[in-house]
């Protein structure tokens, strides 16, 4: 029996720590409520942790509670939460005693009915159709005749197995299908991967880029059908640029992507009835419009037949059309004799007048006026020729005078040369000199600033640095698991340890400042440098 110090009565009640209370705590609520079902909203949601955990809050109208999604509960679930969600989280109730606080650390989460999956289809309805990936003016029409098409669905169910039999029964073409799922966690994400995989294929390449798109999936029920009202999926096939036939369920299910998508099918069977024409209505029109084109053309052929016909009949005989130019032919014929003896007589008269005026008397004049015409010439040369003898004589003369000087001219221009370059030499070792004063100043100070800045100076204020097994600094003591090997690093030298105890999990929004649960580190037998004590 004790007494109480500010008590004189005595108590039977035993004295337990704060840790030992919290831990009762968490033990008992743990018990009692070790699996329950919570409808609430989700507040605070602001997508997984890096750590890949998700922490948000349940609440109502009235109350608050805590919640956490580890990480491989959250890459298993159905739906990803968002802000303002009604849900229903399945899990467990627990506390954290470094923070006294308590919160439900859920199992399974599912949206609450199908009025939240319906308020929640049409908010997204809004989003994407605010951003104009519904408008009209986006979508193209399908190709009339496609030599490749490309399906989207599950290779084991029905649907491609109708898709494929409407196709051949109408107009067999090559179909590539690119298999997905269609239900279930992950099924939007390979749907809209194999949308932008179409899409990338090369035209030219081994497996043909396909000229219309079939996305399909049989009927269902709302949940059934999510996955194409993901936005990833509608987003994939607002940017395809091949066209893109939507065939999500039976004629009365709607999805996002049948707003997206450029036609939209009522079932998985008449998306390869808008795909491709009828074979065999093709060869009758072909034929129908053949035995057109045969008439036409027959009727057109009598048609220029007759016309021709009646052109001949109005044209000249060959008596008519050359009697005029053979009557021409005669009138030029008959008076060519005449012109000939008039052309001679008028050519005799010319020479006649030529010759008159060549007598041997002017011949031998003109050749005497030219015998002294170039003579004059030849002594103009000469005398030309001298006088330009004499000037190149003269110049080579001045040349000669001019290069005898030259070595004294370029002596002169050399020792000047010479004291510049010695003086320019003088400057260059004075500015190299200042320079390197300057830039060794600058690294010093730059080593100094250095030295100030190392986290060393820090360490021998007391400080200790812990790094885990890959020599990485460890900031938060929740990255370190029981058993986990440790390097401590002091000013002095480095030692190894070991941490012996784990951590609590961090509260739904740790603070950058909050306090972290310490952990006890027992220093293992190949630890150097001093004995230091218990690190924290």
């Amino acid at each position: 029996m004790s007494r109480s110090l500010f008590s004189d009565q005595p108590t039977n009640l035993a004295e337990i720590s704060v840790s030992e209370l919290s831990g009762s705590i968490k033990r008992t609520v743990e018990t009692a409520f070790d699996h329950v079902r919570v409808r609430g909203e989700i507040s605070g949601y602001r997508g997984p942790h890096s750590s890949g955990h998700a922490y948000f809050a349940l609440k109502d109208d009235k109350a608050r509670i805590d919640a956490v999604i580890w990480k491989g509960s959250f890459t298993k679930l159905k739906f990803r939460p968002e802000e303002g969600m009604e849900v229903i989280a399945t899990g467990k109730v627990t506390t954290f005693p470094g923070s006294s606080k308590y919160q439900i650390v859920i199992e399974t989460l599912e949206p609450a009915g199908a009025g939240a999956l319906m308020a929640l289809l049409e908010e997204r309805k809004r989003k994407l159709g605010a951003e104009g990936l519904f408008d009209p003016a986006r979508k193209r029409r399908l190709p009339f005749m496609p030599k490749v098409i490309g399906v989207v669905t599950s290779p084991t169910g029905a649907v491609i197995r109708d898709i494929l039999h409407r196709i051949t029964d109408r107009f067999p073409v090559h179909v590539v299908v690119w298999p997905v799922k269609v239900q279930g966690e992950g099924s939007g994400d390979e749907v809209a991967n194999a949308i932008r995989g179409f899409n990338a294929l090369d035209p030219l390449g081994a497996v043909r880029r396909p000229d219309v798109l079939i996305v399909a999936r049989g009927g269902g029920s709302l949940e059934d059908l999510w996955s194409f009202n993901d936005e990833a999926v509608v987003r994939a096939a607002a940017d395809s640029e091949i066209p893109l036939i939507s065939a999500v369920g039976h004629e009365t299910d709607w999805t996002l992507i049948d707003y997206a998508a450029d036609v939209r099918a009522p079932t998985p069977t008449g998306a390869a009835e808008m795909a491709v024409p009828v074979k065999a209505d093709l060869d009758a029109q072909i034929s129908n419009l053949a035995a057109r084109l045969r008439g036409s053309s027959s009727r057109q052929m009598d048609s220029r037949r007759q016309n021709l016909r009646a052109l001949v009949r109005a044209l000249p005989s060959l008596d008519q059309l050359l009697a005029l130019p053979r009557r021409r032919f005669d009138e030029a014929s008959a008076g060519l004799g005449r012109g000939l003896e008039r052309t001679t007589l008028a050519k005799r008269r010319i020479m006649e007048r030529a010759t008159a005026g060549l007598r041997l008397e002017l011949l031998s004049g003109r050749i005497a006026d030219g015998r002294r015409r170039i003579a004059e010439q030849v002594l103009r040369k000469d005398r030309c020729l001298e006088r330009h003898l004499l000037r190149e004589r003269s110049r080579l003369a001045k040349a000669e005078v001019s290069l005898l000087s030259l070595p004294q001219r370029l002596s002169g221009q050399i020792e000047r040369d010479r004291l510049k370059l010695q003086s320019l030499v003088r400057h260059a070792d004075t500015a190299l000199v200042h320079a390197l004063s300057r830039r060794t100043a600058a690294v010093l100070a730059h080593d100094r600033m250095l030295q100030s800045l190392s986290y060393k100076n820090v360490l021998k204020r007391g400080y200790a640095v812990i790094r885990g097994e890959d020599d990485q600094p460890l900031t938060r003591a929740a990255n370190i698991a029981a058993g986990q090997m440790l390097s401590v690093e002091f000013a002095d030298g480095r030692i190894s340890a070991s941490a012996v105890e784990g951590s609590e999990p961090p509260t739904s929004t740790p603070l950058p400042e909050a306090p972290v649960a310490r952990k006890r580190v027992a220093k293992s037998a190949s630890a150097k440098g001093p004995e230091q004590g218990s690190l924290f």
